[in-house]
């Protein structure tokens, strides 16, 4: 099995399509990467060769910020817009969309499940 960036990528799988387990790496980034590693993104991975497996994990580790590094800077950043107060921020404290969704219809699922109006109880008339 290989493990790259902290990731066991999925033995039955393409290596293009595995690479996208690790986070910060889609579809064609897989791929230009496989093209500079000089490995075939189109081998299963657990055909791979360990020669095969470093050489993408250098050229995963030459390219930039994947995994844990990238989650940490994004959580960051999104840290920096709540201590600033800025609108982005407001929404990410809130847990309201982000980037100008209407909110009066939709948006169930940041906003979390419907509460429903409670209806006030009827009091009963005590008779004498």
């Amino acid at each position: 099995m290989a493990r790259i960036a902290g990731v066991e990528l999925p033995a039955n799988k393409r290596l293009w399509v595995g690479m996208t387990a690790i986070y910060g790496i889609g579809q064609a980034r897989a791929k230009e990467l496989c093209a500079k590693a000089n490995v075939d993104h189109t081998k299963k991975v657990k055909d791979l060769t360990e020669e095969d497996v470093n050489r993408v994990r250098q050229a995963i580790e030459s390219e930039g910020r994947v995994e844990g590094d990238l989650r940490k800077e994004v959580q960051m950043n999104i840290r920096r817009l709540i201590e600033i107060q800025c609108y982005r921020g407001l929404r990410h404290r809130r847990n309201l969309p982000v980037r100008g969704q209407r909110t009066h219809t939709n948006a169930r699922t940041r906003k979390g499940p419907r509460k429903g109006a409670v209806a006030a109880k009827k009091k009963v008339a005590v008779r004498k």
